[in-house]
C-alpha cells in the first residue's frame, strides 16, 4: 500500500480530540437519526430550535458597545442603529462591574475604560435618551451588580412610559462563571446565586419577554478553557440555576423558556459548529430527563455568540477581519440566535467607528451574500461534523460526572476545581504555541517587522469630571433620608431572604447609587475571596 506522508504525526483540535484523515458513514452508524439529530424545531434540537431558522428571521446583530460617559455611549448606540444594528449590547466599565461608584477611591483612574460608567438612574436615563426602549432589545453584560443595573433599566423605561412587561432583552447575570473564570464577583457564591434566582423569579412573574440570565461560556473560553470545558462548565452552571429555581418553588415551564446562553466562537471552525449543535442536544435531553416540562420551549437552548476576543492579535491587526469572519460564520452555521463580531483593532484599544462598522458589515455580508442562511443546518449530515458533535457530547458528560462527584458546581468553585482545569488547558495551549504545534499567523509564524497602521480610539479625557459632577448633583438634589429608608428596607429584606428585586427597583427609583445598593447588600452577605490555585 502506498504511503502518503503528512505534515505532522498528530492532528487535534483545541479540546485535544484527535482528528483522523477521513470520516465516513461508519463513523456515525449505529446512531438513530431521530434520536440524535431529528428535524429542526424538534427534539433533540441538534439541527436548530426553530423549523425555519434564518429563512424566517435572521439572527439579531449586536455590537458590544460602551465607553466613557452615558452621553458618549448613547452616540455610539445611535451610530450603530443607523448602520443596521438590530439590538443593543452594553459594555460597562470596571468600577460599575465591581459595584463601585465613580467617586469611590477604589474606582480611581478606571472610569470609562472598557465600558460606560453607571452610578445612578440619571446615567441610564441619558444612556437611553432618544432610544425607544419598548421597540429595541438590549443585552447588558453585567454580573455581580446585575440586579441593580437591571433595576435602573426598568426604572428608565418607566420614565419613557414603557411598562416592564413590554421590555425585551437579556441580563448576563451569570455569577457562577465569575468564580470560574472572570473574577468579577462581590458576595460569596451562595447569596450571589440566590440573587440570580431572585431575578429569574421576578422575570417569570412580571417580565415575560426578558431573559434574566445569560449562562455564559464565553468568559470561560477566554480564560483559556477548551471547547469541551466551555460547554460542560456552562451547561453545569445552567442546570445549577434550574435546580435552585425549582427549589424556590418555581415550575420548570414558568421560567425555563426565558433562560438564555452565551458562547464563544473560536478559531477551530468545525469544532465550534459541533459545540453549538451538541449544546442544544445536551440541554434538551437534560431538561426533559430531569424536570419533565410540558412546554417544548422549556427545552430550547437559545444562545448569543461573540467571536473570540482572545484570538485577536495586536500584530498585523488587519488579519483579525479574517478571523472574525470565520468565527462568525461558524456561529451562524451552528445556529446562533444573536451575534457580536469583534472589531479588528480591539487588541489595541476600544474600537473606532470605522472598525466597528466593518465588524457589523461582516455579519451583514454573511447574512445577505454568502447563501448560508438559505437552508437550515447546512453542515448537518457531514460525517466529520456529526462524529465531532458526538465526541463533544461524550466529553461534556465525562465532565458532568466529575462535577457531580465533587458535590456540584458551588462545591467545585470552593475547591478550585474549575480554575485548575482551565489553568492546565491554558498551559497546554501556550506550550503548543511555543513549540509551533499550533500556528497563530503574525504571532509565532509569518511575522513582519512593522508597526500596525491602525488608528487607536481615545475616549474624552474630561469624561470623568463630567461624571463626578453629575454624581455630586444627583446626591445633592435627591431625597437623601428617603434613600436611606429604601436601603434599610433592602437590608431587612436581605436578612429575611425575600426576593430583593422589588426593593432594589424602589431604591434606584429614589436615585440610590450603585455603590450604595451594593454596600447595603455587602453588609448582609459579606465579600468573597477565591481560593488560590497553583
Amino acid at each position: 500500500m502506498q504511503h502518503y506522508p503528512e505534515r505532522k504525526d498528530l492532528f487535534a483540535n483545541s479540546s485535544d480530540i484527535p482528528v483522523r484523515r477521513l470520516y465516513t458513514e461508519a463513523d456515525v452508524e449505529g446512531k438513530e437519526y431521530l434520536d440524535t439529530l431529528g428535524f429542526p424545531g424538534e427534539f433533540p434540537y441538534t439541527r436548530g430550535i426553530y423549523p425555519t431558522m434564518y429563512r424566517a428571521r435572521l439572527w439579531t446583530m449586536r455590537q458590544f458597545s460602551g465607553y466613557g460617559t452615558a452621553e458618549e455611549t448613547n452616540r455610539r448606540f445611535r451610530y450603530l442603529l443607523e448602520h443596521g444594528e438590530t439590538g443593543l449590547s452594553i459594555a460597562f466599565d470596571n468600577p460599575t462591574l465591581m459595584g463601585y461608584d465613580t467617586d469611590d477611591p477604589l474606582a480611581g483612574g478606571e472610569f470609562g475604560f472598557g465600558g460606560v460608567g453607571i452610578d445612578t438612574l440619571k446615567d441610564t436615563e441619558i444612556l437611553f435618551d432618544g432610544i425607544p426602549m419598548g421597540r429595541i432589545t438590549t443585552s447588558m453584560t453585567i454580573n455581580g451588580p446585575a440586579p441593580i443595573i437591571w433595576a435602573m433599566y426598568v426604572a428608565t423605561a418607566e420614565k419613557q412610559g414603557v411598562p416592564e412587561s413590554q421590555l425585551d432583552g437579556t441580563t448576563q447575570n451569570d455569577i457562577l462563571k465569575e468564580y470560574i473564570a472572570q473574577n468579577e464577583f462581590i458576595y460569596p457564591p451562595e447569596p450571589s446565586v440566590k440573587l440570580v434566582v431572585d431575578t429569574i423569579e421576578y422575570a417569570a412573574k412580571r417580565m415575560p419577554k426578558w431573559h434574566p440570565v445569560s449562562i455564559s461560556g464565553y468568559h470561560i473560553r477566554e480564560a483559556g478553557s477548551t471547547a469541551v470545558q466551555e460547554l460542560a462548565f456552562t451547561l453545569a452552571n445552567g442546570l445549577t440555576y434550574v435546580d435552585e429555581a425549582i427549589e424556590r418553588g418555581l415550575d420548570i415551564d414558568e421560567f425555563a423558556p426565558q433562560l438564555s446562553f452565551f458562547f464563544n466562537s473560536h478559531n477551530d471552525f468545525f469544532e465550534e459548529v459541533a459545540k453549538f449543535r451538541a449544546a442544544r442536544r445536551i440541554w434538551a435531553r437534560e431538561i426533559r430527563g430531569r424536570y419533565h416540562p410540558k412546554n417544548p420551549q422549556s427545552l430550547y437552548l437559545r444562545f448569543h455568540t461573540q467571536t473570540a476576543g482572545v484570538t485577536l492579535t495586536a500584530q498585523q491587526p488587519e488579519t483579525n477581519v479574517v478571523r472574525v469572519a470565520l468565527q462568525a460564520l461558524a456561529a451562524v452555521l451552528g445556529g446562533t440566535q444573536s451575534l457580536h463580531t469583534n472589531s479588528l483593532d480591539e487588541a489595541l484599544g476600544l474600537p473606532t467607528e470605522k472598525a466597528v462598522r466593518i465588524a457589523l458589515r461582516t455579519q451583514q455580508i454573511i447574512a445577505h451574500e454568502s447563501g448560508v442562511a438559505n437552508t437550515v443546518d447546512p453542515l448537518g449530515g457531514s460525517y466529520y461534523v456529526e462524529w465531532l458533535t458526538n465526541e463533544m457530547e461524550e466529553g461534556v458528560y465525562r465532565y458532568f460526572d466529575r462535577i457531580e462527584s465533587i458535590g456540584g458546581v458551588v462545591a467545585g468553585i470552593r475547591k478550585g476545581f474549575f480554575l485548575k482545569e482551565i489553568a492546565e488547558a491554558s498551559y497546554r495551549f501556550q506550550r503548543e504555541l511555543e513549540r509551533k504545534d499550533r500556528i497563530i499567523v503574525g504571532v509565532n509564524e509569518y511575522l513582519v517587522d512593522e508597526k500596525p497602521e491602525v488608528d487607536v480610539f481615545e475616549a474624552d479625557p474630561e469624561g470623568v469630571a463630567t461624571q463626578l459632577e453629575r454624581l455630586r448633583k444627583v446626591k445633592s438634589e435627591r431625597n437623601t433620608p428617603g434613600v436611606h429608608r429604601k436601603l434599610e428596607a433592602l437590608r431587612a429584606a436581605a436578612r429575611e431572604e425575600e426576593n430583593l428585586m422589588p426593593y432594589i427597583v424602589d431604591a434606584v427609583r429614589a436615585y440610590a447609587t450603585l455603590g450604595e445598593v451594593v454596600g447595603a447588600l455587602r453588609e448582609v452577605y459579606g465579600s468573597y475571596e477565591e481560593l488560590a490555585v497553583l
